[in-house]
């Protein structure tokens, strides 16, 4: 599918600015989207926090194998949005795409919380990645409709909307934590389907409020275009429905081999993506290099997911055993563990941007910014080598272990997602600049896809050869592209 994929997402169409300020200052339409996101990410990050557990305690999966489903549920969220990013610039526009994704969002926790075993997990989590994929993409593109591109709220009103991720994030792992661990499992999903139940309500409430934004497709396919591109949507539908009526007939239809599909795709994409953008006739010498120079990003980026993902698929299931998670006497829920980095997010955010900020042109490159990160994710995993090597047989480890491992985990992050979008829509050649965030996405997509074969490497009895085989890797891929930095700066043409 050409063309545009997610223009509105990343130039953030003009639409008809709001000029208003009945939000902290801002158009009243962003308190509809804030509170939309807010209440979106509680139910993901709510349900993702418990998906793991569920699995091993109410379907009695192998921990490996729920580890890889939450990965490879993961992966597949992020290679959906791609089509959803593309559907609302070509065909039906933002606003749609976010409403009806909230709704199949909503179908998908709801399936969870009905007591159906795996026909509920297969058919929720079906639902949850059409429906993520249709509204997450999409979104933020609606934020940036508010404002003309000269209004100087812009920059502001994009940190208001992103603290709604944290705060979402933070209270629905707090919220179906526990309800799914202290009280029942089913009751965890409920509480996701009700939050993103609230956000529906209060979006279709106070949608007047956002003027046009997001109203319509902001590249819509032209009456000549659309024949050719409905054939390809239709061609591709049709492959996919082969494709599981062939694994049905070879009794592959299950979840091993459903992620052994995720996992190829995620790998196959950003291959034909990377070699489609490298052979177009439309790209020039110079941004064909800078194409080769953001490779290495694009790789370290997708090594960096692998490990940070790890906080939703094999840690629950880690921490739960080997955590001492008494507190004053009152075992807090595993799950609990997983809302220090938002919390983290909000106190180191701004210090980062504060140093960058400060330092101006003097400021390290991307590259170093991209080391860095990695290392921190390498000596993260160092912190969990060290956490188990030193514990007793049979003993629980120390919860300080986790807030420091967690903490040095999240300063990575910092270093690596707001800096590698930023070098991605630097980068991106003028042809395929509309389809920068769909590059973004198989990064993480990647990360994900592999993500969900690795963990089942993991074993109990060798877990510091675990942890320290991903930590080594992390350090060592940040030690080639430090090496490799001064190529890599050359191929990108001054861009720092």
């Amino acid at each position: 599918m050409g063309g545009s994929l997610v223009s509105a997402v990343v130039n953030a169409a003009e639409g008809q600015p709001v000029n208003d300020r009945q939000f902290f200052g801002h158009p009243g339409g962003l308190s509809t989207l804030f509170f939309t996101e807010m209440w979106e990410r509680f139910s993901y990050y709510g349900m993702r926090a418990i998906l793991a557990l569920y699995l091993v305690h109410e379907l009695s999966f192998a921990k490996g194998d729920a580890a890889s489903l939450v990965s490879i549920y993961g992966s597949a969220i992020y290679l959906s949005g791609i089509g959803g990013a593309w559907l609302a610039d070509r065909v039906v526009g933002q606003r749609w795409c976010t409403f009806w994704g909230g709704v199949v969002i909503m179908l998908g926790h709801i399936c969870l919380a009905t007591p159906f075993k795996e026909t509920s997990l297969y058919l929720g989590v079906l639902f949850l990645v059409i429906g993520t994929g249709l509204l997450k993409p999409n979104i933020s593109g609606i934020v940036g409709g508010l404002y003309s591109k000269e209004d100087q709220r812009r920059d502001s009103g994009f940190t208001i909307f992103y603290m709604a991720v944290n705060g979402g994030a933070f209270l629905g792992q707090i919220v179906t934590s526990y309800l799914g661990e202290k009280v029942n499992w089913h009751w965890g999903f409920g509480a996701a389907a009700i939050g993103m139940a609230i956000g529906l309500i209060q979006y279709v409430v106070g949608k007047n409020r956002m003027g046009n934004a997001g109203l319509a497709p902001s590249n819509p396919l032209r009456p000549e275009q659309k024949g050719k591109a409905y054939g390809q949507v239709g061609l591709a539908a049709a492959a996919v429905a082969a494709l599981v009526v062939l694994m049905y007939v070879l009794g592959w239809f299950d979840p091993t081999h459903i992620g052994y599909v995720v996992t190829g795709l995620s790998i196959v994409l950003p291959i034909g993506y990377f070699t489609v953008m490298i052979r177009s006739t439309q790209v020039s010498d110079v941004e064909r290099k800078r194409i080769y120079g953001y490779i290495p990003f694009f790789l370290g980026a997708a090594l960096f997911w692998l490990l940070f993902e790890q906080q939703a698929s094999l840690l629950p299931i880690w921490v739960e055993e080997r955590v001492d998670l008494f507190v004053g006497g009152w075992e807090m829920p595993a799950g609990w563990f997983q809302s220090f980095n938002p919390l983290y997010i909000v106190v180191f955010a701004p210090i980062i941007a504060a140093v960058w900020l400060k330092f101006g042109d003097r400021q390290w490159t991307t590259a170093t910014k991209f080391a860095a990160g990695l290392s921190l994710a390498g000596v993260s995993y160092l912190v969990l080598v060290l956490a188990t090597a030193t514990a007793a047989d049979g003993e629980k480890i120390n919860i300080l272990w986790l807030v420091v491992m967690i903490g040095i985990l999240t300063v990575g992050e910092l270093l690596v997602s707001p800096v590698g979008l930023s070098v991605t829509t630097k980068l991106a050649p003028e042809a395929f600049k509309s389809q920068i965030l769909a590059i973004w996405f198989l990064a993480a997509a990647l990360g994900l896809g592999v993500g969900g074969q690795v963990v089942k490497l993991y074993d109990e009895n060798s877990e510091e050869l675990y942890f320290g085989v991903l930590a080594v890797l992390c350090l060592v891929f940040a030690g080639i592209m430090l090496a490799i930095k001064p190529r890599v700066m050359t191929l990108l043409g001054g861009i720092r």
